[in-house]
């Protein structure tokens, strides 16, 4: 044995006995006072003597028992939950052996109430020894005060808790939280791990103020944007930095420690709150089942396929024509993927006998189709390709799905009340998904939600590419809003619709309220690190200034989920969209999309003005178009 390991040996050896002697010196500390005061201080000679007797015998008892207990064998941390169950067990143990023998011998050595009156003193030493001894260890763990940055912790929650405790347990941790800031009145003046909470919201520069913080974090895990946005305006007015802590979708399997701390990002001050669903209460109809993800390498299939896998399904098949974003979402799933794996599938939802032979050999009994076009200014100019992918190739998978039991169709708010390429296309998917549902045996639903936070080619990616460039930021109008959300949050509604959504049917989450976009680009202007313009193009055609979340017609029913509405989606036959000529003149194809999303009766009695433009093509007079249809 080396001289090394002999020290330990020996360190060990002697950091058992020592708590041993310790919790035995205390033994006869409560004997003694129990004893001397119920003969009121005057022993005899033999009645000290048993006495002595009494306390060595409990400090034997004592050692034995705790050792059975691993008391001292480094099991415990220190003042634990479970070391104080442990010494709790083994003092009335003890006690109740000394009590016994005390009982049978005569004459009694001390008298009854002394191992009853004694382990009570004893227990209450050996516990406040290790309390204090616990606050010892603890002081010596907290950060540097000279060289940590002084914080102040907005939320004292669950996540805030956490956080304190984390913090004040890192010794080479860079932040020392002097304070704490909850708009609970329930909580004033309370002192959490030695730091006190030091009032609302509205106190929050007077606290920067008193304790010299420079920094402040959100430890609110589950807020609203609004409340991350307005405690980050009165930090920044008050001169100090402002952090968070990851949101719950961000926290999915691990709880919030220091080292998770992070500037504020724009998803923070956009969409933060989580939609309150037990997914792993919902999701069961995922575990064993065959799976199958149409556009699983994009923002919401790629989600998509990380959260379904957590479910532990019997197959999870991920489709898409994009080979390099497939390699990337098998490779977020595992890090040890190859695409010769069977869960990858290359293929184009254009080509209608290869997605039939997926279906018929692969065999899915849950479908979550995402894949489509999504970028309004291109399908303005392009139509025809939003017709061959979104309303062709979403009728494809819907043919080949026939049978299968669960069929989520991811839809846009741009699909209610639509008026661009974009929202025809994604109305007519909701009307043929409806029509399924209606001829066949599974469930078959649509699942309208907004714009996704940080998607590629979402509003953010624009802003943050414009920023790199150093600007300027081109919002369209300064009026213009929509509604937002994570794509956690997006995904969280896509799985349960399929457990709680009814065939036919299109699920609206409740998002809030909707934001400007020029705030959208003023915030983040703000987080640039250099001054950003901002500038107006003007609406784009297509656009709408504010998105509907109902259609005209459409009621707002929330039957299972105060968050969530079910809206009745009227059937298509898909023999009305087999004569859209995808190769026709632009103009008349919009008309006809249009049309098909109000119904057949007006598409035959519709006058659509003409003219020819510079080109000398035929072009529809779409603003006539939208004002007659509506």
């Amino acid at each position: 044995m080396s001289e090394r390991d002999v020290g330990r040996a020996e360190s060990g050896r002697v950091g058992e006995v020592l708590p041993v002697l310790g919790d035995g010196a205390v033994w006869g500390i409560g004997l003694g006072v129990a004893v001397f005061t119920r003969y009121e201080f005057t022993l005899s000679a033999r009645q000290l003597t048993a006495t002595l007797v009494v306390v060595v015998l409990a400090g034997a008892l004592h050692a034995v028992i705790g050792h059975m207990q691993f008391l001292y064998r480094g099991r415990y941390r220190c003042a634990s939950f479970e070391e104080v169950r442990a010494v709790s067990l083994t003092v009335c143990l003890t006690a109740l052996l000394l009590l016994t023998g005390d009982l049978l011998v005569q004459p009694r050595p001390v008298p009854a109430s002394g191992p009853v009156v004694g382990g009570t003193i004893a227990l209450v030493l050996m516990l406040a020894v290790r309390y204090l001894r616990r606050l010892q260890c603890e002081r010596g763990l907290r950060p540097d005060p000279r060289v940590a940055v002084p914080v102040l912790l907005f939320g004292a929650g669950a996540a805030g808790h956490i956080l304190l405790r984390s913090m004040l347990s890192d010794r080479r941790g860079g932040y020392l939280p002097v304070g704490v800031i909850d708009d609970d009145p329930g909580k004033r003046h309370l002192q959490i791990h030695d730091v006190p909470v030091l009032g609302d919201r509205q106190s929050l520069p007077a606290a920067l103020a008193s304790t010299a913080a420079r920094v402040v974090i959100f430890s609110v895990a589950n807020a609203d944007a609004a409340l991350v946005r307005q405690i980050r305006e009165i930090t920044v007015a008050a001169g100090a930095q402002f952090k968070v802590v990851p949101s719950v979708s961000e926290l999915i399997n691990s709880q919030v420690s220091v080292t998770d701390v992070r500037d504020v990002q724009i998803t923070d001050l956009l969409g933060r709150h989580q939609i309150d669903t037990d997914l792993d209460s919902i999701a069961g109809y995922l575990t064993g089942k065959r799976v199958l993800v149409t556009g699983a390498g994009g923002s919401i299939g790629s989600e998509l396929c990380r959260q379904i896998n957590r479910y532990a399904p019997a197959e999870l098949m991920m489709l898409d024509r994009d080979e390099s974003a497939l390699h990337a979402v098998q490779l977020s799933l595992d890090r040890r993927a190859s695409l010769d794996h069977p869960s990858v599938i290359l293929a184009d939802l254009r080509d209608a006998a290869a997605i039939s032979a997926i279906f018929r050999t692969r065999r899915p009994q849950v479908v979550f189709h995402a894949a489509a076009l999504k970028h309004l200014p291109l399908l303005e100019r392009f139509p025809g390709e939003a017709v061959k992918t979104n309303i062709w190739g979403t009728l494809t998978v819907l043919e080949a799905a026939a049978g299968v039991e669960r069929f989520v169709n991811i839809s846009t708010d741009k699909a209610a009340n639509p008026c661009s390429v974009l929202g025809f296309s994604k109305r007519i998917t909701e009307r043929l998904t409806a029509y399924t549902a209606a001829t066949s045996t599974g469930s078959f639903l649509s699942v309208r939600f907004g714009n996704v936070l940080g998607s590629r080619g979402s509003v953010l990616t624009a802003f943050n590419a414009q920023i790199a460039a150093g600007g300027p930021m081109v919002v369209t109008h300064p009026d213009v809003t929509r509604y937002f959300m994570t794509t956690q949050e997006a995904v969280h509604l896509v799985i349960q619709a399929a457990a709680i959504g009814r065939g036919g049917e299109a699920l609206v989450l409740q998002m809030g309220k909707p934001v400007r976009i020029a705030e959208v680009a003023r915030q983040m202007a703000q987080l640039a690190p250099v001054p950003i313009d901002i500038e107006y193009s003007g609406l784009r055609p297509g656009e709408k200034l504010h998105e509907d979340l109902f259609g005209a017609d459409e009621t707002d029913r929330r039957p299972l989920h105060p968050l969530i509405s079910h809206v009745q989606v009227p059937p298509m036959d898909p023999a009305e969209v087999r004569f859209l000529d995808s190769h026709g003149l632009p103009g008349v194809l919009v008309a006809e999309l249009a049309a098909l999303c109000q119904g057949s009766a007006q598409r035959e009695t519709l006058a659509l003005p003409r003219h020819e433009n510079s080109t000398g093509l035929l072009r529809i007079d779409l603003p006539y178009v939208t004002e007659t249809l509506r």
